[in-house]
């Protein structure tokens, strides 16, 4: 049985155990935070054997065999080293990494490592329903470009307006638009279409300095792929997939739950799989099995193939980052 450790206490959180809760191939051991009284109050709303407020203890004393990481992206990078320098494996919430001087370092750290194992955790494209929307890619004639769109209004910006600075919405955490629910499109874009040619990022900045909204167009040799996605405001676009008189339709491109195919005499054909009540089941089931069996040959491929999409992911949203003049402190570090 694989051993949890968890390092941030969020909704987010509560999420991700609630399914590996009764996923049944898993048991809680460490939880940290950086105060004692949160970490405590975490272990025993969720059962977890061990608490951690010092996070060296935590990496060198904790009793799990994998960390899930869902602090501020600014953290990241600095958890994922010593997690990985503990021979731990990760999983950590997307995006990975602020830039791609710090994966290119993780990756490197990961031969020296070689039985530690990196996940990032992008839920949508390991649905039943995202494989049936590839799977229906792929018989379409003609793929004529794509709008993505995920725009959902935080209620962090309320803080934002009135003149405070959540971390999601600064620099210095990484935060804004595009590293955030941003992170969704663009992981559609690279699962259905690779790695696009060219990109270019518009966005919205606010008072904070990060952008609250956006949009970035992906080139591609055919085609473009429109980005839609945004933390000030709420969109009830769905998102579209263009063949030449047909369409694929996707009511949200994050937490899609109605996927349909419109033939080319536009009859609506829906895309029916199941669908979980926690949207985190279909990853988890991914990430265990890699774990449980890292040298197994199938594993092996599975790994090497997320990891790519991980590592293209964050290349593709630095690339579009850096078109828009957005730097984080953490690029010059």
């Amino acid at each position: 049985m694989l051993k949890l450790g968890i390092i941030g206490t969020n909704w987010i959180t509560d999420q991700f155990i609630n399914e590996i809760k009764d996923d049944g191939r898993w048991e809680l051991a460490s939880v940290y935070s950086r105060t004692a009284e949160k970490a405590a109050a975490y272990q025993v709303k969720f059962g977890f054997k061990e608490s951690f407020s010092d996070i060296n203890q935590f990496f060198e004393e904790g009793l799990f065999d994998a960390v899930y990481i869902a602090s501020p992206n600014s953290m990241h990078y600095q958890y994922a080293r010593q997690a990985i320098s503990n021979d731990k494996h990760v999983i950590v919430e997307k995006p990975a990494f602020t830039n791609v001087d710090e994966f290119a370092q993780i990756e490197g750290l990961l031969q020296a490592h070689p039985d530690v194992r990196l996940l990032e955790a992008a839920r949508h494209v390991h649905t039943p329903l995202f494989k049936a929307v590839q799977a229906k890619l792929t018989e379409m004639d003609k793929i004529q470009g794509a709008t993505l769109t995920y725009m959902k209004y935080s209620s962090r910006y309320d803080k934002v307006l009135a003149g405070e600075k959540p971390n999601v919405f600064t620099l210095d955490f990484a935060g804004g638009a595009l590293y955030d629910l941003g992170v969704y499109p663009v992981y559609a874009a690279v699962a259905l279409f690779g790695e696009p040619e060219s990109v270019v990022y518009f966005p919205t900045l606010i008072e904070t300095g990060v952008d609250g909204k956006g949009i970035a167009i992906l080139g591609y040799e055919d085609f473009e792929v429109t980005l839609n996605f945004g933390k000030t405001t709420n969109s009830h676009m769905p998102s579209e997939i263009y063949g030449l008189k047909d369409t694929i339709v996707l009511d949200n491109i994050a937490d899609f739950s109605k996927a349909s195919y419109f033939d080319d005499q536009q009859v609506e054909h829906a895309l029916a799989v199941e669908a979980a009540d926690n949207p985190m089941k279909y990853e988890i089931d991914v990430f265990t099995q890699i774990l449980e069996d890292p040298t197994n040959e199938t594993q092996i491929k599975n790994y090497q193939k997320w990891f790519l999409m991980s590592k293209q992911v964050n290349g593709l949203l630095f690339t579009l980052r850096e078109s828009a003049g957005i730097e984080f402190p953490a690029d010059n570090q």
